[in-house]
């Protein structure tokens, strides 16, 4: 066993024996930071959205597992997945309030491994996009009912459709895990709610639509559970409330602002995420990561006055002029801004990259993977990232 490997150890079984105590108590807010058990918490984690999906067939399921394992191993101690799959193939919700008890326990499962490795979980209730069927699909859902519906934006505004979203919302959260026996609302292995996966209204680019939006669910999410933590789902960019930071979107306005939409008192957390690349490819990529990082924490400690997570961020196999040496210098220099404002006690508490796979999962592949027992040097990263966190916990 190399050093570099026995450290990694030390690190992981040392993760696992915190994940015991992070089973006692849920995570908080105190200002512009995260709390467990009444102390300052940061956190270091990924995405893996696959995860319910996979843990669905018993054939799959170990891979969730592993997944876990690999990510404790490398001392992270948060992931965020998919809590939705709405009509298509092998969904959680079939049709309005209709579920697939198979695919609920893969959801059971993957809460339940996460408890065993010390991760703790935010848990997305549906997706802007057509993936996984997403606001088309619920809208899709309202036709069939016999509503009057010609926009895809009415997602937000129909009755019926919200109705039926907060059918689910109530669904997931009173869920009783089939594996542990413990409700959904009550696990506190689960970190926080998330309203919708990087949500997006252009039909309305004053934002009021999506603003009344969030004030009706995060109230709704609440009323069933007020253990949890709920943040929007948010990329970040700005509007209206802040105008003189507009420039600073990378020419994009979508009906969503993040300083109002995270000033919902219900709202307990700021959520940006980073894809400089795809949103603008003329921009300076290194110049515009450390501006958005930047401005979001400002604007999170004394405007915002909550804790700030940067949700998502990658860089991307497909893109030109990739190598293993790029992504690293990259994941370096966004781990760099994230821990250097935890330890000068600012608002963000840390970072998840996109995304986490394990071998053998090639259909998941979409040029952002990091596959921890193959790519050594990020992970190696991404440990020495953990090993800083966790000292300042």
């Amino acid at each position: 066993m190399t050093q570099n490997n026995f450290l990694s150890l030390v690190l992981a079984l040392v993760f696992y024996q915190v994940g015991f105590c992070f089973g006692e108590e849920f995570i908080k807010t105190n200002g512009t930071h995260f709390t467990l058990n009444g102390e300052k918490l940061y956190l270091n984690g990924f995405n893996a959205y696959w995860m319910m999906y996979t843990a669905t067939d018993q054939t799959t399921r170990p891979n969730v597992e592993s997944a876990f394992h690999q990510a404790s191993i490398n001392g992270m101690n948060v992931a965020r997945t998919w809590a939705f799959s709405d009509g298509g193939y092998r969904p959680l919700q079939s049709a309005p309030g209709i579920y697939n008890e198979d695919t609920f326990k893969g959801l059971d499962f993957v809460i339940s491994e996460a408890s065993k490795y010390g991760v703790h979980l935010i848990l997305s209730l549906v997706n802007n996009w057509d993936d996984f069927g997403g606001k088309k699909q619920y809208v899709e859902w309202g036709k069939e009912s016999g509503r009057s519906i010609s926009n895809v934006d009415e997602f937000f505004t129909d009755q019926v459709v919200r109705q039926y979203y907060k059918n689910h919302i109530e669904t997931i959260l009173m869920r009783k895990n089939s594996i542990n026996g413990i409700t959904y609302k009550d696990d506190p292995t689960i970190m926080a709610w998330e309203l919708m996966n990087e949500p997006r209204c252009p039909s309305d680019l004053s934002g009021k639509t999506f603003q009344d939006w969030i004030i009706e669910m995060s109230n709704y999410v609440k009323s069933i559970d007020k253990n949890h933590l709920l943040e929007v789902g948010l990329e970040g960019f700005y509007n209206k409330t802040m105008q003189s930071k507009q420039f600073s979107n990378p020419s994009l306005l979508v009906g969503t602002d993040f300083i109002s939409n995270n000033q919902v008192p219900a709202i307990d957390f700021a959520t940006i995420h980073l894809y400089p690349n795809i949103w603008s490819p003329a921009i300076d990529e290194y110049v515009f990561v450390e501006q958005w990082i930047r401005n979001h924490i400002q604007d999170s400690n004394s405007i915002i006055e909550k804790p700030i997570l940067l949700t998502e961020f990658g860089k991307s196999s497909r893109m030109s002029g990739f190598n293993v040496s790029v992504r690293d210098e990259y994941f370096g220099k966004v781990y760099d801004m994230l821990y250097d404002s935890a330890k000068n006690g600012e608002s963000c508490a840390g970072g998840l990259f996109w995304q986490l796979l394990v071998s053998g999962l090639d259909n998941f592949r979409d040029g952002n993977e990091v596959i921890l027992d193959q790519d050594n040097s990020t992970a190696m990263l991404i440990l020495s990232q953990s090993n800083r966190i966790y000292a300042l916990n």
